[in-house]
């Protein structure tokens, strides 16, 4: 019986027939168990909060949705499939975020949405592209495998790549800017402005140049007006940053409270610290040139410079012997 249905299936849909038909049967199967999986129950004090917002005016609501209309809440019904459950594993991937510069409440399930749309979208995609060629040619298994899962895969690592790139770039445009904040920080905490009102210039006046750095020393400004101590805000601004850097600075800084010592001192032996690195780092750039244009010395220098060395001896001793 099940030789017949498989010659069946391959006399009807080719030789991927039965591969096919239970692709089809499994997108089927999890189509079925979505809505189960995906059905959360409510909590108590979520029903507290919606009787709250019920009760409340349009412009409050739109508030507490923050400002969207309510977007984030579409995402929270799904959260149970669209955000870790484990504790760890979504402060972590809440932290990766943060340093990616996506301090959204429902990031990570906009993240998580989005490598299961991209993935689940450009498979679609590559099975009917894959469907269209073998109708039109025959196409190989390794071939088909390759259009169908390249895809996917494909779809679903890159808001991963996405998000790493955005980390990468804007942990590079903090260490730029950081030793030109150190310094300007220095200046203010040396006019006689607090250490809390320095955080506040700086970032004011980094904002058209760096808007990653002022975006982090607004968060510390306004922790420490909402009344978060300021050791606990710097710690958290080192952890939410991921830098050596900034790490070491805010060691400094809380070192300095703790034993007393002046701040201003602290921060003029550390801005000069900072900007000795910033010149190594262009030094040590300088230094990889050369290497980087070896190859590229290689391959356009020495063939043209071969050419004109050994081509007149080459073709001299080509024309001598067919002269001969």
């Amino acid at each position: 019986m099940f030789t017949y249905m498989n010659q069946m299936l391959v006399d009807a849909l080719g030789p991927m027939g039965p591969l096919i038909v239970i692709g089809g049967l499994g997108v089927l199967l999890i189509v079925l168990t979505l809505p189960i999986m995906l059905k959360k129950a409510p909590e108590p004090f979520d029903k507290i909060k919606n009787q709250r917002v019920e009760h409340s005016t349009p412009k409050t609501q739109k508030l507490r949705n923050g400002g969207k209309g309510g977007a984030s809440d579409k995402l929270q019904k799904f959260s149970t499939f669209l955000e870790p459950q484990n504790a760890d594993e979504m402060s972590a991937s809440r932290l990766k975020m943060h340093r990616a510069g996506y301090r959204a409440k429902n990031a990570v399930q906009l993240f998580h949405f989005a490598q299961l749309t991209l993935g689940m979208g450009l498979l679609l995609l590559g099975v009917v592209y894959t469907l269209y060629a073998q109708s039109q040619a025959e196409v190989t298994t390794q071939m088909m495998v390759m259009c169908t899962i390249g895809p996917g895969a494909a779809g679903y690592y890159l808001p991963q790549y996405w998000v790493q790139r955005r980390m990468q770039e804007r942990q590079e445009e903090i260490i730029s800017g950081f030793p030109d904040a150190l310094d300007m920080m220095l200046v203010c905490v040396e006019a006689g402005q607090s250490l809390d009102q320095s955080i506040m210039r700086v970032a004011k006046e980094s904002r058209s140049g760096y808007p990653a750095l002022a975006d982090e020393f607004d968060t510390v400004a306004n922790e420490v007006k909402a009344g978060k101590e300021r050791v606990a805000v710097l710690k958290d601004m080192s952890d939410r940053v991921g830098i050596p850097d900034v790490s070491s600075f805010v060691t400094t800084l809380v070192q300095s409270a703790t034993f007393g010592t002046s701040i201003s001192e602290a921060l003029r032996v550390y801005s000069a610290e900072m900007r000795d690195k910033r010149v190594l780092r262009a030094e040590e750039k300088a230094n990889t040139l050369p290497t980087k244009l070896t190859l590229g010395t290689m391959l356009f220098t020495v063939p043209p410079l071969m050419i004109i060395l050994i081509g007149p001896s080459v073709h001299g001793i080509s024309k001598t012997l067919n002269g001969g």
